[in-house]
């Protein structure tokens, strides 16, 4: 019987602390600096920091070579290196407007000690010149054309789709 006494004596601690956990006694279980248990019946709200003009990320949230995307075709391109050199659009010369296979993920425009997808890319390269500067532009995958500082060769071209 003294087994049983043992038993309920610990059985009726152990509510009494449970019972007082769940009081509501504005302390987390944890304590003071414990972080609060979610109500399953609030709506969860997910802050994400806002964009960061330095650096682009391709979707999945991995980073992205380049700069920002400026569109989908070599007219985008045009306007975009026109007023990034504050000139007349008509004043840029389109050099090449071709499709094209990039080596892997940085669609030839790599960005030092980044790792990339190690797959052949379909893509497309704009060769734009104006003042006697020659620039790329280099879209693959879902992302579009945007500006390569240091751009690479393709693994090859293509007939234009």
């Amino acid at each position: 019987m003294r087994r049983t006494g043992s038993t309920a004596l610990v059985g009726i601690a152990l509510a009494a602390v449970l019972t007082a956990c769940a009081s509501g006694t504005g302390e987390s279980p944890g304590g003071p600096d414990a972080s609060p248990t979610p109500d399953p019946t609030e709506p969860t709200v997910i802050l994400t920091p806002e964009p960061d003009s330095s650096s682009t990320k391709a979707p999945g949230g991995t980073p992205s070579p380049g700069g920002p995307p400026v569109g989908t075709t070599a007219a985008d391109a045009v306007a975009d290196l026109a007023e990034r050199l504050g000139v007349e659009p008509a004043s840029v010369t389109v050099v090449r407007d071709e499709a094209v296979t990039w080596r892997d993920g940085s669609l030839g425009c790599p960005a030092p000690g980044m790792a990339y997808t190690q797959a052949l890319t379909p893509g497309r390269l704009v060769v734009l010149e104006a003042g006697g500067r020659t620039v790329e532009y280099h879209s693959g995958g879902r992302r579009g054309l945007f500006l390569c500082e240091n751009p690479q060769p393709p693994a090859q071209t293509e007939p234009d789709r």
